[in-house]
């Protein structure tokens, strides 16, 4: 399991009111928690372990920040992730210079508002921190947006729509108790046998039609279409492959006036994509 946080700080302070709670200590008797750190060497170690705990089934739970090294450039994927709870928005911080700037360079050359910008961003980098679970058709885990905002059509419509299509009104706003026994449900599920003949794709043409909001009939035909586009492009290209490879053996069989009739008549007949075979051979 992985948490982010949405700053090193809220994180620290999370931490401090689930151990005088007594939380962290009812997480140590089934999860190992670790914590990333700023400091590069003590990530890595906290990663290291993380994974070893995973890998031996003991399993284990990592508190991370949302825009650190965990979010940007560590995937977890299969037994080492099914579970990552985003806890707040992450916004950038503010107040940065270069920040400025560039709030200021939308704003004047394109009417980008501030806050469209620093909510898109913010929702950018909640799914890529959330994204870290899923790393292949075969994956799965579960997302838990721990923020009553993510409910607000103004922030859910900036998640990526892989993300939207699989967040039903019957799982927003849930208590506690209600995300774990969702969250339940779905691990059974997902613990079921499954048939293994998918062939090349998990999910069938007419199934990835649908959930590309197509009807599948005109899916099919467009696929139809395509392929046929694609083998007469195909069948042009070897065309024109063979008339210049004509074109350049009537070129070297001749010498002198007659040969550069030859590789004329050749040039003419393939649209001019012998030409440049021309000048190549005569830079005369």
């Amino acid at each position: 399991v992985i948490c982010f946080f949405v700053s090193y700080t809220y994180m620290e302070n999370i931490v401090s009111t689930w151990a005088d709670q007594g939380i962290i200590d009812k997480l140590r008797r089934n999860k190992l928690v670790y914590i990333e750190t700023k400091d590069a060497i003590e990530t890595a170690r906290a990663l290291d372990s993380y994974n070893k705990s995973c890998e031996n089934g003991r399993g284990a739970l990592l508190l991370s920040v949302a825009r650190g090294k965990v979010s940007e450039g560590v995937d977890f994927e299969h037994h080492f992730g099914r579970a990552v709870l985003m806890f707040g928005i992450p916004y950038v911080y503010t107040q940065s210079r270069i920040l400025r700037a560039r709030l200021e360079y939308l704003h004047d050359s394109l009417g980008v508002k501030e806050n469209d910008f620093l909510t898109f961003d913010a929702m950018r980098h909640a799914a890529q921190c959330v994204g870290r679970v899923i790393r292949s058709k075969t994956d799965y885990g579960i997302m838990c947006f721990v923020d009553a905002r993510f409910s607000r059509a103004d922030k859910r419509t900036k998640l990526p729509q892989w993300i939207q299509r699989k967040i039903k009104p019957a799982h927003q706003s849930l208590s506690a108790n209600e995300a774990v026994s969702v969250s339940k449900d779905f691990l059974r599920e997902m613990a079921q046998p499954y048939e293994k003949n998918f062939g090349l794709h998990l999910l069938s043409s007419d199934q990835i039609a649908v959930l590309q909001g197509l009807d599948p009939e005109e899916a099919r035909a467009r696929t139809a279409a395509a392929t046929e586009a694609m083998s007469a492009a195909a069948d042009a290209a070897k065309k024109v492959a063979a008339a210049a490879a004509a074109a350049a053996t009537a070129d070297s069989a001749f010498e002198g006036p007659e040969s550069d009739d030859v590789l004329a008549a050749a040039t003419a007949s393939t649209g001019g994509h012998a030409s440049k075979k021309a000048r190549v051979l005569h830079p005369d």
